[in-house]
């Protein structure tokens, strides 16, 4: 009779276990409400299994909707490499793991491809069909939970939006946020300018349109320069970036003191519905007017409106002459005659788009460029006359020098009143008169904050008058002669140079042609200072008075332009 021998079972081998931890918020992470909980069951759980837990993955305030999580991320590339330290993934439900089915299953396929099993202590996990069933229908639903969730948290941030409260977010440079009130255990902020991003902000939009006293306005990139130059950085103590700098001064909360909540939605990118943007109020920094003049600017320094051949071209007037019915630019344009061509300036108006637009004007190219440079040599190149333009301008000068002066000597008496303050409060804590708490350090905080800002506010307007340059009859003539030496003696592009620092356009009409310039422009050239070339009229007053038009000339070089 033959038995069959019963041979002993191999032991089976201890399975060895990552825990992935983690919770929504940061509010949850910080106070230590989900990790510590799901950390203990999980533990016990794994206790209870006779497994052995060999690492965790902790994952505070990250959303499961994706994958895009770091330490998520991390798990998974260590799961899959042949030196992985762990065969089963323990979590202590589905949702901490994922929150999108589809994704969740296509992770947890990847996984047992590896040899890894994700297992969760609170829900059925395992390879029986009814079980992958229960997980799929799992993940579906805490799908469908959390972008429920999403909908609700959106629709209480509206409403606080709606009700003038900031959600949270970083504020744009300038702003920070403050405590507006309480609600129970919430806090509802507001924003409110901070004093020293404020005055950076406003020099940022000062350099870029009227420049630093000794210079004229700057472009973006030198704007940059001029930052990083001079020890300016970011909130975060970084230098500034060309991208930075152009944000801040095409942000319209700085102006118009509306910032709009809900305009991009922030997981895609795209733009929401005008509708559906909700403004919240909060204090103004820019000047409506000074930050018009930096969009313009922004507008035709842009490639796209400015072609560089109207700056680069042999053309003298191109960018400056334009047609006064239509406003479009006189183009050149030529025809030839035998062995000889001519050249004309066009309405591009009606040369591109027909008479239906504008009914078009042709003007000898040669006797254009003469008449201009002529006119502008003995009717705006005259001491007297320059002087005349320019006296308006010095008296508003004088005008904003005096508010300076009083603005000057009001920082001075708070700067003086803020060390009085501090020496009183340091002689008091010396005499042990009263003690040193958190408030009073508040307090001198406070108070040397206030006085290191009226001292740089100080130190600004004297470097600002120290580098100024003021407009002497000496220097009237000096750049009347150099303008007229240039006119006369340089190349094309040299003209076309000097032209542009004092005007901004020329109209040619049936019966007149106007020159029209910046008066602040022209200040600046005569002071030294370097200015921008500008190809359209900007918002400030012309040096040009109505009676100023010039007629139109006949045929006849002799009847040339006349005041």
């Amino acid at each position: 009779m033959a038995f069959s021998s019963a041979r002993p079972l191999a032991p089976t081998a201890i399975k060895r276990v990552a825990l992935y931890l983690r919770v929504s918020t940061g509010r949850q992470a910080e106070n230590d409400v989900s990790l510590p909980s799901q950390r203990d069951m999980t533990t016990r759980y794994c206790e209870a299994q006779g497994w052995e837990i060999v690492t965790e993955f902790i994952e505070p305030g990250a959303s499961a909707t994706d994958d895009k999580r770091p330490i998520f991320q991390k798990m998974l590339e260590q799961a899959a490499s042949s030196e992985r330290s762990f065969d089963v993934i323990c979590v202590h439900s589905f949702s901490r793991f994922y929150r999108n089915g589809a994704e969740m299953e296509m992770t947890i396929r990847k996984l047992r491809k590896h040899g890894v099993d994700v297992v969760s202590m609170t829900q059925p996990t395992g390879d029986d069909p009814s079980q992958q069933m229960m997980r799929q229908i799992i993940g579906i639903f805490d799908e469908y939970t959390s972008r429920e969730n999403g909908k609700n948290v959106t629709r209480a941030m509206r409403e606080s939006a709606k009700q003038g409260f900031w959600n949270g977010a970083t504020p744009p440079l300038g702003y920070k946020i403050i405590e507006a009130e309480r609600r129970g255990p919430k806090i509802k902020k507001k924003l409110d300018i901070d004093p020293v991003e404020a005055e950076l902000v406003r020099l940022i939009f000062q350099l870029y349109t009227e420049g630093d006293q000794r210079i004229g306005a700057l472009g973006i990139k030198e704007t940059t320069k001029w930052l990083n130059a001079r020890g300016y950085r970011t909130r975060k103590g970084a230098t500034f970036g060309i991208g930075p700098v152009h944000g801040i001064l095409t942000n319209k909360c700085y102006s118009t003191g509306k910032w709009p909540y809900g305009r991009r939605n922030s997981k895609t990118g795209t733009l929401h519905e005008p509708s559906t943007i909700v403004e919240i109020d909060i204090p103004a920094i820019i000047p409506q007017p000074l930050f018009d003049r930096a969009q313009a600017k922004l507008v035709r320094n842009n490639p796209k409106t400015t072609a560089p051949r109207i700056v680069n071209g042999p053309t003298l007037l191109t960018g400056l002459a334009t047609c006064a019915s239509c406003g479009s630019g006189m183009t050149r344009t030529g025809t030839a005659r035998g062995h000889r061509s001519y050249s004309y300036y066009t309405c591009a108006g009606c040369h591109q788009k027909g008479k239906s637009v504008c009914k078009g004007r042709h003007v000898p190219m040669n006797k254009l460029d003469t008449l201009i440079l002529e006119n502008v040599k003995s009717q705006l190149l005259a001491p007297d006359r320059m002087t005349t333009i320019l006296g308006a301008l010095l008296e508003r000068q004088t005008t904003k020098d005096t508010a300076v002066h009083e603005r000057r000597a009001t920082l001075k008496a708070d700067l003086t009143q803020k060390d009085e303050k501090l020496g009183r409060l340091y002689r008091a804590i010396e005499d042990g008169i009263v003690e040193l708490d958190d408030q009073l350090k508040d307090r001198i905080k406070a108070l040397k904050a206030g006085r290191d800002l009226a001292q740089a506010s100080l130190d600004r307007i004297a470097q600002q008058f120290e580098s100024r340059t003021a407009i002497t009859p000496e220097r009237v003539i000096a750049f009347t002669n150099l303008m007229r030496d240039k006119i006369d003696n340089g190349d094309v592009q040299a003209r076309k140079s000097y032209l542009r620092a004092v005007i901004s356009e020329i109209r040619v009409d049936d019966d007149k042609i106007s020159i029209i310039g910046d008066k602040t422009t022209l200040a600046a050239v005569i002071a030294g200072q370097n200015t921008p070339d500008t190809n359209v009229s900007g918002f400030v007053r012309k040096w040009r008075a109505r009676r100023d038009s010039n007629s139109r000339p006949s045929d006849s070089k002799s009847d040339a332009l006349s005041n």
